[in-house]
């Protein structure tokens, strides 16, 4: 039943009937083009962030051809964010660790952000809808019994309809937490790279790769580092479970020590057609911005398009 609902809800993003059968979708959430929205985090090159810098310091450019900035912000605004955590059987004894890591980052976030957890194994499940209430978080990060295998990228996937479909504030974020590579998932890698930055949401990715094998650990790194890469946030790779909450806290930081930018595109044609992004800042040190790296322009979905 979910995966009639959720074929026929992005095929509606994708202008197809609701009963069209999408056997390989090319799932795109379609961008408004009149308005590109830019999250970006500046890193100094310690790896430190920089968080002081004026407008005149950014500069960006889609395909090439350098835009005029109509939004620039500086704040530490709430976020929907998506905790996205494995439950499978590999992650045995480790669920406790990721539990307080994952409580870390909420306690150290804004204090009116919302927060939802999905739990997988090679299914997906909604299991605490969003909530501010760290009591509701623990229960839900600690209910999973670990099992099965591992289906990351349909995990993902529910994460980000849900955020779009259900998250209140302008910014959203997800966190995935994975021990190893995904083996049973529904979805391909290329469909999701390829919607995840259309929402505008950020992925941020935690591997705890530590016992997986030279191979799988390589695919692994290969799959979340897409999908954060393309959507503006960042991958941590940890042999040691004991450091995630260590990590937990650069998240939040990261999430809450960001600009927001945006840009009416001088190319105003809804022809689907990708535009690559690339912002650029100046300051006394060499600067590296992260944001999403393009968008699909297309006509924007109605409200109608949202179950």
């Amino acid at each position: 039943m979910w995966r009639a609902v959720t074929l026929a809800w992005w095929a509606c993003w994708l202008g197809l009937p609701a009963w069209t059968q999408v056997e390989e979708p090319g799932f795109v959430f379609r961008s408004d083009a009149r308005l590109v929205v830019l999250h970006a985090t500046v890193v100094g090159p310690g790896g430190d962030l920089v968080t002081d810098l004026p407008q005149s310091a950014f500069h960006i450019f889609e395909d090439g051809v350098e835009q005029h900035i109509k939004v620039f912000r500086r704040e530490d605004a709430p976020v929907s964010l998506g905790l996205v955590i494995d439950a499978s059987g590999s992650m045995l004894g480790k669920r406790e660790k990721v539990k307080a890591a994952a409580l870390a980052l909420v306690r150290a976030s804004h204090p009116q952000d919302e927060v939802f957890i999905i739990n997988f194994n090679e299914r997906s499940w909604l299991d605490t809808e969003f909530t501010n209430q760290i009591a509701r978080l623990e229960e839900g990060l600690g209910r999973a019994e670990p099992q099965g295998i591992t289906a990351m990228r349909d995990a993902v996937r529910l994460a980000l309809e849900h955020l779009w479909v259900r998250g209140e504030r302008d910014k959203k974020v997800i966190l995935v937490v994975t021990d190893g590579e995904d083996n049973a998932s529904s979805i391909e890698l290329k469909y999701l790279v390829r919607a995840a930055p259309q929402t505008g949401i950020l992925v941020y990715a935690l591997g705890l790769l530590g016992e997986a094998s030279r191979e799988a650990t390589a695919r692994a790194r290969s799959d979340l580092d897409a999908l954060t890469h393309a959507t503006g946030g960042q991958s941590w790779y940890l042999d040691d479970v004991a450091q995630a909450e260590r990590v937990a806290l650069e998240v939040a930081r990261d999430i809450r020590n960001q600009y927001t930018l945006a840009y009416t595109p001088s190319n105003q044609a809804l022809d689907g057609g990708y535009r690559r992004i690339r912002v650029t800042a100046q300051g006394s040190q060499p600067l590296t911005v992260r944001t999403r790296t393009g968008y699909y322009a297309g006509p924007a979905p109605s409200s109608a398009s949202r179950p």
